[in-house]
């Protein structure tokens, strides 16, 4: 049998499971395959493109689990896109005239690598499928096992993407002492600004962890300090409409009654009504290697902020983000539970030979199975139709509808 050799690499933003999937892979081959030799791509597919690699030592082995503690990434992130020859010229990351797949496989040939584990979100996994397309084309024999990681939880077609229910907790939690400003000034508007740049279900899940939160708490009757003060009066996703007016009229009501009014929008809510104002009125949006819309230049938080202050005649408006925040996070319970679930199966995937990326397949009644490349997606769209986001709904109060 051929000698075995692993390397892997993270990709895309941040989220609460890299370092733990990382220290997963390296416990799981160290269990069942110790004498493979393991290596890290640092910086993602950068790393690769540029023959920047970390070697996995023993003691690096035996210290694995500790990675299961911390957020971020052990070996690096970036955001290549290996069929944008362009943006790799540009970079640096290859030479005028090369194309960046096959500069990806000649490295990985060279370095006698056998399986390529990715772990990232649908753009580096369905960057990874490019690559083990032309892998299988050219005669390449390597195997590549992606893992779903991406806060937003919105791949096609996996149920629940590693990270997600982490973003969404630490998420409350940030909005808990962010909440404790309504109490700052009269009149006060706080947006909590969520990721998720198609698809709402993290600002879904981050309102309803923070409602499960603070539902509990006992306050003490006749203080500011009251079940008023941690509630969160309107909810916007990509996936609803709502119409400006009617809104602003039933806000400026609580506003008027209260003194404070909280809203949660996703980061993708009306941000292609946004961008299209923008653009007509001459202004070049930017955009990344892979064509979406950079939407940290967008600030659509502080979009519904101006919006909404003043039509609800706020003395004062704040726009909290709790991204970075929360995708930076080590992996809840939950998330660690996931991880070693799909780490387990990403190994014994490669070593079968079977490519793809393990996840709970929807199209198979949530079987956890490896995933053909092929069926890989993103912006998948949160399904509003769930009963627990009901549930959010009639408990913020909000008449809703989903987007047409």
């Amino acid at each position: 049998m051929a000698k075995q050799k692993v390397a892997m690499l993270t990709a895309g933003g941040l989220a609460p499971c890299l370092s733990s999937a990382v220290g997963g892979l390296i416990e799981r081959y160290s269990d069942v395959a110790p004498e493979i030799e393991l290596v890290a791509y640092r910086s993602g597919y950068q790393g690769l493109l540029l023959a920047d690699r970390i070697e996995i030592t023993k003691d690096m082995r035996e210290k694995a689990p500790l990675l299961h503690r911390y957020g971020g990434s052990p070996i690096g992130n970036s955001r290549v896109k290996l069929t944008n020859a362009a943006d790799c010229v540009k970079r640096g990351l290859v030479k005028e005239g090369e194309n960046p797949l096959r500069v990806a496989a000649e490295r990985l040939a060279k370095d006698g690598i056998t399986i390529l584990h990715t772990i990232g979100g649908d753009d580096t996994n369905t960057t990874a499928a490019d690559l083990a397309a032309y892998l299988g084309a050219n005669g390449y024999n390597l195997t590549v096992v992606g893992l779903p990681k991406t806060v937003d939880n919105d791949v096609v077609p996996i149920r629940q993407s590693l990270g997600a229910w982490t973003a969404a907790e630490v998420g409350a939690g940030f909005f808990d002492h962010v909440s404790n400003e309504q109490s700052a000034a009269p009149k006060t508007l706080v947006v909590h600004e969520v990721m998720g740049r198609h698809c709402g279900w993290l600002t879904a899940a981050t309102a309803r962890a923070y409602i499960q939160k603070t539902s509990g708490n006992d306050y003490v009757d006749g203080f500011m300090m009251n079940k008023q003060l941690k509630n969160i009066d309107g909810l916007y996703l990509p996936e609803l409409d709502f119409n400006l007016e009617a809104e602003a009229e039933r806000l400026r009501a609580i506003m008027d009654r209260a003194g404070f009014v909280t809203l949660f929008v996703s980061e993708g809510a009306c941000l292609d009504a946004i961008v299209a104002e923008r653009e007509a009125s001459g202004e070049t949006v930017k955009r990344d290697a892979f064509g979406h819309v950079k939407i940290d230049t967008i600030n659509v938080g502080n979009w519904f902020s101006k919006q909404f202050a003043a039509l609800l005649g706020a003395e004062r408006a704040m726009v909290q983000k709790s991204g970075y925040y929360a995708r930076s996070a080590p992996a809840n319970r939950d998330d660690l539970r996931l991880i070693q679930s799909m780490t387990d199966l990403a190994v014994e995937s490669a070593l079968n030979k079977v490519s793809g990326v393990t996840g709970h397949d929807e199209g198979q009644g949530g079987k956890l199975r490896t995933i053909e490349f092929p069926r890989i997606k993103g912006g998948k769209h949160f399904d509003t139709s769930a009963k627990w986001f009901g549930e959010v709904m009639d408990a913020i109060g909000q008449k809703w509808k989903p987007a047409a």
